[in-house]
C-alpha cells in the first residue's frame, strides 16, 4: 500500500510538473541604458576660454578656471583643467600625451583623433580609450601661443567596460563637442 501511494504521488507530481511549455534559456542580450537626448548651452564662466555643455551636466569651476562637468545620472565627471602657456608648451603637450597614455596597461586600445579648427585657432587631439582603463574618453586643446586646456572622463565606480560602454559613447559625443565649440576669449594676433 505504501509502495503504491509513493508511485501514485511521485506520478501525479511528474504530470503536474510537465503540464506547461518547455522551458528555454534566455537569450544574451545587452542592458538598455536610456539618456536624454543631448541639448547643449554655451558655458561662459568668465574664464579665458568657452565652449558648449550638455544641458543635463552639471558644472563646478574651481578659482583657476579649471571645472568639473558632473552627470549624476551617469555617475561621471569630466575633469577640465585650464593652464596658461608660459613658453612651456612642449612640456604640457608631453604631459597630456603622457597621460592618456599611462591607461595603456589597462586599455584594449587608445585611439588618437587629432582636432584643427584653424578658424577659432583651436588645435588638439581626442584620445578614446576602450577596455577597463580609469578614463575612457581624454583631450588636449591649445592656441599654441596663450593657452592649453585638458579634459578627461571618468566614472565613480571600478572600470568595466561592458558595464559603462552606453555611457561612454554618450559622454564621448559630449567630449568632442567641446572640442568643436572651444573658442578662446584672448585671441593674440599672428604676426
Amino acid at each position: 500500500m505504501k509502495y503504491r501511494t509513493v508511485v501514485f504521488f511521485f506520478g501525479a507530481l511528474c504530470c503536474l510538473g510537465c503540464g506547461g511549455e518547455d522551458v528555454l534559456p534566455k537569450p544574451k542580450a545587452m542592458l538598455r541604458l536610456q539618456f536624454p537626448d543631448q541639448e547643449y548651452r554655451d558655458l561662459h564662466d568668465g574664464c579665458e576660454y568657452t565652449f558648449q555643455v550638455n544641458t543635463i551636466a552639471e558644472p563646478k569651476k574651481d578659482e583657476n578656471c579649471s571645472m568639473a562637468l558632473n552627470y549624476p545620472m551617469m555617475k561621471a565627471s569630466v575633469f577640465i583643467t585650464y593652464k596658461k602657456v608660459d613658453n612651456d608648451l612642449t612640456t604640457l603637450l608631453r604631459d597630456a600625451q603622457k597621460l592618456s597614455f599611462e591607461h595603456a596597461v589597462k586599455a584594449d586600445n587608445i585611439i588618437d583623433q587629432p582636432f584643427v579648427n584653424g578658424e577659432d585657432r583651436v588645435y588638439g587631439m581626442f584620445y578614446e580609450v576602450t577596455g577597463n582603463a580609469a578614463s575612457q574618453s581624454q583631450f588636449y586643446a591649445t592656441d599654441s601661443l596663450d593657452h592649453f586646456v585638458t579634459g578627461s572622463l571618468y566614472f565613480y565606480a571600478k572600470p568595466n567596460y561592458d558595464s559603462i560602454y552606453p555611457a561612454a559613447i554618450y559622454l564621448q559625443k559630449d567630449i568632442r563637442r567641446i572640442l568643436e565649440t572651444l573658442q578662446w576669449k584672448n585671441k593674440r594676433p599672428i604676426k
